[in-house]
């Protein structure tokens, strides 16, 4: 009877152990899977920290075994073992129990450490994901400023530029006008006959005719007194230009000398009006008039 018992006790302590460990394995593994809002790292510590507590609990029942078959003094159906091989057999439990503990330890390390990971991917993602749209609001505003920028130097440039334009019309026609006065009245007797030809490159239309007529009634009287006529310009101003019409004032000084006068110089003070046109890009004189004139001749 006491032998019985001995053997239901040993068998009873084994597989008490083993539900144990069944028991909490179950557990940690139902606690597992009842966590829906955890995540896969939690899962997976959760797994390694059920296997961990089985086999804590399969050890626990193997050593309380083997202390209750120790205690009871009987042996089972094997031969019992000789009094010097129970610290043997207590101390490689005891080593299985630490290597147990050890492989617990690396595991709950290495759940820590998968734990951590995953929150720090998330954490790197999101970074990419703010740097991303940063870099693209950066990119959208210098694109905004360089557009902005562009219209207000076009919308200020080109007034700047228009006005230049312009100073550059009204200094051709000046000048232009400037030369088509000297032209027309510059002359020596020997250059008299050539007078109207040379004129004509700056006059156009109807005035053109009328100063061709005009010169062809002076050569005669002029050649034969030997007059020499020199006009020189002193100033030029574009009194007003629209499009391919221009009015300039021309201020100019003429001297004029004959042996007739013992070569004493006649000298007028001279300003003229000259209407002008553009024609095949090429401004002309159409019409002319006579705004000052002042006979600065000394008499004795």
């Amino acid at each position: 009877m006491e032998d019985q018992q001995s053997d239901d006790s040993g068998l009873t302590g084994d597989e008490t152990g083993k539900v144990a460990g069944a028991t909490e394995s179950s557990g940690e593994l139902g606690t597992a899977e009842q966590g829906d809002g955890g995540t896969e790292t939690v899962e997976k510590s959760s797994a390694h920290a059920g296997g961990r507590k089985a086999r804590r609990g399969w050890l626990r029942g193997k050593h309380a075994n083997a202390a209750a078959t120790t205690e009871s003094g009987d042996e089972p159906e094997t031969a019992a073992p000789a009094d010097g091989d129970e610290p043997e057999a207590t101390a490689a439990t005891d080593k299985a129990a630490d290597d147990a503990e050890e492989t617990d330890k690396a595991d709950d390390e290495a759940g820590a450490e998968e734990a951590e990971e995953a929150p720090t991917k998330e954490a790197k993602v999101r970074r990419r994901w703010l740097a991303g749209k940063w870099a693209g609001i950066a990119v959208g505003t210098a694109a905004a400023l360089f557009i902005g920028s562009a219209a207000f130097a076009g919308a200020t440039l080109q007034p700047y530029l228009t006005d230049r334009a312009t100073a550059a019309t009204k200094l051709k026609v000046a000048q232009t006008a400037a030369n088509a006065i000297t032209a027309l009245w510059t002359y020596t007797p020997d250059n008299m006959d050539k007078l109207a030809d040379r004129a004509a490159s700056y006059l156009s239309g109807d005035f053109e005719a009328q100063y061709r007529k005009f010169v062809d009634a002076i050569v005669a009287p002029n050649k034969q007194a030997k007059i020499t006529n020199r006009t020189q310009v002193t100033g030029a101003a574009v009194e007003s230009l629209d499009d391919s019409n221009a009015v300039v004032i021309v201020y100019t000084n003429t001297t004029s000398t004959s042996p007739l006068t013992k070569e004493i110089p006649a000298l007028k003070y001279l300003s003229y009006r000259l209407f002008m046109k553009r024609m095949d890009g090429r401004w002309l004189v159409t019409r002319m008039t006579t705004v000052t004139s002042l006979d600065l001749t000394p008499h004795t």
